[in-house]
């Protein structure tokens, strides 16, 4: 009985300091060093939070940059990937229609850069790279009226490049591409 009593105190104490103190701990010091990062990196816009940076959201605007196809249809309750194999007949023709669907949209494109019709592995890569955001330079300079020169140099001027020159490609978040063009636009 003795050795019971200890256990339910080990596990009384380790609760405490791994499920309480800790966590309480670790939150406070994220929220003082990076506090942005600690509450979600959200993006606010006109006094109200309207995404993160984070997650990839929808749009269907043709006036607008298009983000990655979210295998979770853009839920956060969601996460999920395609789990389709490359080497099948149904991911074959998923791609034949996506890339359709891509051209149609964008008419002139010739080079289709591969993370405009594939799903990232979680569902909300929130990122493209460069090259498929200037992909669709063309249609949204149709549609608003803004240059290509000024869209392409949105473009450059919001891509990061590698994570400590080595990590991740270069890429450009599309939620906040799509922010800077609304200053230039009206839906």
């Amino acid at each position: 009985m003795k050795s019971v009593f200890i256990a339910v105190r080990v596990s009384l104490f380790f609760m405490i300091v791994c499920g309480l103190i800790y966590p309480l701990v670790t939150t406070g010091i994220a929220q003082v060093l990076f506090p942005k990062q600690a509450n979600g990196s959200l993006i606010e816009s006109g006094g109200g939070v309207i995404g993160s940076e984070l997650l990839s959201q929808a749009f269907e605007s043709p006036k607008l940059f298009h983000p990655r196809e979210s295998a979770a249809k853009y839920d956060p309750t969601a996460s999920s990937g395609s789990n389709t194999a490359v080497a099948s007949s149904d991911y074959a023709a998923a791609m034949a229609e996506k890339i359709d669907a891509l051209k149609q949209e964008n008419p002139n494109l010739t080079e289709i850069p591969a993370d405009l019709v594939t799903v990232s592995g979680s569902g909300f890569d929130p990122d493209l790279s460069p090259e498929g955001a200037k992909a669709q330079v063309p249609r949204i300079s149709k549609e608003t009226g803004i240059s290509e020169i000024s869209l392409n140099d949105l473009i450059d001027k919001h891509s990061k490049a590698r994570q400590l020159g080595v990590f991740g490609e270069p890429r450009v978040n599309v939620t906040e591409l799509n922010m800077e063009l609304l200053k230039l636009v009206k839906l």
